[in-house]
């Protein structure tokens, strides 16, 4: 199977490749056959060369995310990955536990993953985001761009014009006036006052994603506008070891605080976001993946012979590296640095908490969107691209 964009180069096609047969053998492991549902995470320690995991929680977005990545997979590739189920069935699971769920996210995503496939409970999924989802209310900016996205896949298959308007002029207006990138809610009362500048490279991908998706379901050149604005800052400021950076002032578009640096944001989320843009004709953006995918080589800021960040065997990596800092001390100082100045800074703290811990766990939802960055496409439906 060959990612999209596999002409980048020849070792960033290699590591792809690699990361997906990674996937395949890791995500069986995080599926609670009793249950029928997917942990919220695998989390492993090392010993030499030996690995000991065990799962911790369960987690209903992170199944429907695993939907939306594994649709894109052969129709015979995915039993093994959805604990024995073919994925209609598996989404039939996903709607059934949505009627239930108050998490607009959560919701979201399985009305995407419903459309994505063409599911016979579509209707059902979009009643039921329809009912959740408040609309004229602040919501998280992740949640909100996620609503967008399903209901942009949704065209087609139903009348959803009237809230997709709604959740378009959303998620547009909630950017600071002038900034670059998006905030984290998309207004206030969500977030505590001395954070409400903070926003987080969640909240950059996402919207960015849904807007080149959105552009493409009905040519949107506003919408394509605003995601490349977005993207070309987040690019601009990726760190030269090819990092993508985690917290950014959401009135300038200034990186915040950097680590962690999580590896599903350079393997999955990044490129699935700039990739999803670029096919929408949003620009290019090929060195800036290349980059952030040669980081998982080996991250600067571990130095030579550190632990890999990818356990092949295992199906297993690394989550993150992190400075270790207790009560996460560096992000909340920079917080209330910059909140009483922009771009204020306390180098000091910088020096005493190196970015060289790791963080040794493995959420499904990592693999969910490394097959979607590299197997899925925004010009044919899953549906139509596999013959189904």
């Amino acid at each position: 199977m060959t990612p999209r964009f596999a002409h980048l180069d020849g070792e960033t096609t290699e590591l792809t490749n690699r990361l997906l047969a990674l996937a395949s053998r890791g995500l069986p492991a995080m599926y609670r056959s009793d249950t029928d549902e997917f942990a919220f995470t695998r989390v492993f320690t090392t010993t030499d060369d030996r690995v000991d995991a065990h799962l911790s929680g369960t987690s209903l977005r992170y199944a429907a995310i695993v939907a939306l990545g594994v649709a894109w997979l052969p129709e015979a590739d995915r039993p093994a990955l959805l604990g024995g189920h073919c994925l209609d069935d598996f989404v039939t699971l996903l709607v059934e536990r949505q009627q239930t769920s108050t998490n607009l996210g959560d919701i979201a995503l399985i009305a995407w993953s419903a459309a994505q496939i063409g599911h016979p409970s579509l209707p059902d999924a979009l009643r039921r985001l329809a009912s959740a989802d408040r609309r004229t209310a602040p919501e998280y900016v992740v949640e909100a761009a996620w609503v967008v996205s399903a209901l942009a896949t949704a065209r087609g298959q139903a009348d959803v014009e009237e809230h997709l308007a709604q959740a378009r002029k959303r998620l547009l207006d909630s950017v600071f006036k002038g900034s670059p990138v998006f905030p984290h809610a998309t207004g206030p009362g969500l977030v505590k006052g001395y954070r409400n500048h903070i926003a987080c490279f969640a909240d950059q991908v996402y919207p960015i994603q849904a807007l080149a998706r959105l552009h493409h379901s009905g040519d949107d050149k506003a919408a394509l506008d605003a995601a490349r604005v977005t993207a070309e800052q987040i690019c601009r400021l990726q760190g030269p070891a090819g990092q993508w950076w985690w917290h950014y002032d959401a009135r300038t578009g200034d990186v915040i605080e950097g680590y962690p640096v999580y590896t599903v944001h350079q393997h999955a989320m990044a490129p699935m976001a700039l990739l999803d843009l670029a096919e929408a004709g949003g620009g290019d953006y090929d060195q800036s993946i290349r980059l952030g995918l040669r980081w998982l080589l080996g991250p600067a800021e571990l130095g030579a012979g550190s632990e890999t960040m990818l356990r092949d065997d295992d199906g297993l990596t690394v989550r993150k590296v992190f400075r270790g800092d207790p009560r996460k001390i560096v992000r909340g100082l920079h917080g209330v640095t910059t909140g009483v100045r922009s771009g204020l800074r306390m180098p000091v703290i910088d020096r005493v908490y190196r970015p060289t811990a790791l963080d040794r766990e493995c959420r499904p939802y990592e693999f969910g969107w490394l097959y979607f960055a590299w197997l899925a496409s925004v010009h044919t439906p899953a549906t139509e691209q596999q013959g189904r």
